[in-house]
């Protein structure tokens, strides 16, 4: 039985720490969702890393009101936005946080309003968006919840029974929504992430022990850290200081680790206490970094101690700031240098080196096993000194974020829509130096959207697509995006999937074979496609993707 009539910012962190702890639990269970059978599905891990960005950042100071712990929670979650899920889940957030401006302590009622926003404004963000998603479920979950609260103004106990209890309901009917979800036999796997969430904020909201699933990303502290040294501000305190808990004692209990945390925020800011009475790692800024060990020895061993002095690299860093450049070359180095930039995202050292020498200022590592983030994408934009900066997301998860990234930036930011390196490479040879703006923007779609690819790779679980069957183990083959071909070898599908693909028109196929492909076997499998279609010159190269024995491109 819920007791609480209302959420501050203090109980809306732990609702949402424990919501991104159980989504980490589970994160391999939502990637296995995936509707495509490949071994790069993604939801969990992307939607999972998002909320621990927003983790993160509400987690950066003590936010006693609903609408700063909100709003904390929306801007970590966009800085870390990845794939699609991840992105639709930071406007999730960003909607809730926008409907709680001026809230101190949220309402049952208020809190419907602000799911209701949240789902409002997800729509939004999404150009063509599709029933039996994440979409669909956080807004019956909203439309739910609204009509509840409504009923019961002040009863948070029905307003969390009818949010889980609406949010699996319609999940169990997305397979109806979508056929590709009902031929791979699965839920959608954003949904069932954002019910996870919504399972951590009833768990404490109803004061149960999730402690099992309390697991977040091992680099918390560092990552913490990192965001927290700028030295070209004011700072509030003197010292950072980082250090492990372990062996805490006997009648510790969390109640205790949120005692812990508390005091660290009375004495500084940048608090991060990441982990479990199995083992914590601590991090704070504060003029005090013996306070910081006493409290931390009152309930554990410490170990791994850090303490950096900020004062000092802040003066170490403006002396040599002062010696190295003027403040007339410091501004004329932030001016651009050149008419145009690229950033482009890549997934394997050979596809990195291409886009080096076709003059991409700025790699982002990624694509098909990890994409990007919506702060890795505006991070490497900025590095880029240039007037107007193409981004090329070669990855169809990534487009979304590319989008997001190029919104945020003050600067002339154009995303090429490309689902995949090959497409980027086309792109990127299509540029001309001497055109305008728009018409590079539209020379290089259309060359990516002239490349076909075929990408060949192996099937994680049984499945049934678009009236294929495959069987865990066997070689699939996608053909722009799409599962066409299944076999038993590497060899049959790609010569199977060539017969479908080459057409007289064709010039040009270029064989990138990835990580786990032998060069004799590159060169063998390319040497038969010459073989078998001699009009066409045909070349192999290294790509050195993960997971994709090949990816094959065909113009």
């Amino acid at each position: 039985m819920i007791q609480f009539k209302t959420i501050d910012g203090l109980l809306l962190r732990d609702m949402v720490m424990a919501g991104t702890a159980i989504l980490e639990k589970n994160r391999e269970a939502v990637d296995a969702l995936n509707v495509f059978p490949v071994p790069d599905g993604d939801t969990g891990t992307n939607m999972s890393l998002t909320m621990q960005s927003a983790t993160r950042e509400i987690n950066s100071k003590e936010f006693l009101r609903a609408d700063e712990a909100a709003n904390a929670l929306a801007k970590g979650a966009l800085k870390g936005a990845r794939g699609n899920s991840g992105v639709i889940t930071s406007q999730l957030l960003r909607g809730f946080a926008k409907a709680l401006n001026g809230v101190e302590k949220i309402t049952p009622v208020q809190f419907a309003e602000a799911l209701l926003k949240g789902s409002e404004m997800a729509y939004k963000a999404v150009m063509k968006p599709k029933e039996g998603t994440i979409l669909t479920v956080a807004r019956v979950v909203a439309e739910d919840a609204m009509k509840q609260a409504q009923k019961a103004p002040d009863d948070y106990d029905q307003l969390i029974s009818i949010i889980l209890k609406s949010g699996e309901a319609i999940l169990k009917k997305t397979p109806d929504m979508l056929p590709a979800l009902k031929q791979a036999g699965v839920v959608d796997s954003g949904g069932r992430g954002l019910m996870l969430i919504y399972q951590g904020y009833a768990a404490v909201l109803r004061g149960e022990d999730i402690t099992a699933a309390d697991s977040l990303m091992e680099d918390d502290v560092q990552a913490v850290s990192d965001d927290c040294h700028d030295l070209t501000k004011d700072l509030t305190y003197t010292y950072c200081v980082s250090f492990k808990l372990t062996c805490f004692r006997e009648d510790c209990d969390e109640h205790d680790l949120d005692s812990f945390r508390r005091r660290l925020n009375r004495i500084g800011d940048a608090v991060s206490v990441v982990g479990d009475l199995n083992g914590a790692e601590v991090h704070v800024h504060t003029d005090n970094p013996g306070f910081a060990l006493d409290y931390g020895v009152e309930l554990a061993e410490i170990n791994e101690i850090k303490i950096d002095n900020l004062a000092a690299m802040k003066r170490a860093l403006e002396e040599g700031t002062t010696k190295e450049a003027a403040p007339e070359e410091t501004e004329e180095d932030s001016a651009p240098e050149k008419k145009y930039g690229f950033v482009a995202v890549s997934l394997g050292n050979g596809f990195s080196q291409f886009f080096k020498e076709l003059n991409v200022d700025q790699i982002v590592e990624g694509g098909q096993t990890m994409n990007p983030s919506v702060d890795d994408l505006m991070n490497a934009i900025r590095q880029v000194k240039a007037e107007c900066v193409y981004v090329l997301p070669n990855n169809g998860n990534v487009i979304f974020a590319a989008n997001q990234a190029a919104e945020l930036s003050p600067n002339d930011v154009r995303v090429i829509p490309t689902k995949n390196v090959a497409m980027g490479i086309a792109a990127a040879i299509a540029f001309q130096n001497d055109a305008e703006p728009d018409e590079n923007m539209q020379r290089m779609t259309e060359a990516a959207q002239h490349v076909k690819t075929a990408m060949v790779t192996y099937a994680i679980r049984d499945s049934e697509y678009n009236g294929i069957e495959i069987k865990q183990g066997d070689i699939i083959g996608l053909h722009n995006g799409q599962i066409e071909f299944s076999g038993q070898s590497v060899h049959d599908v790609v010569l199977d999937m060539m017969k479908e693909i080459v057409t007289d028109e064709d010039e040009l196929i270029t064989v990138y074979y990835g990580a786990d492909v032998s060069e004799a076997d590159a060169k063998a499998i390319a040497e038969e496609i010459e073989e078998q279609y001699g009009d066409c010159d045909v070349e192999y190269h290294n790509g050195g993707q993960p997971l994709y024995y090949y990816l094959i491109s065909v113009e």
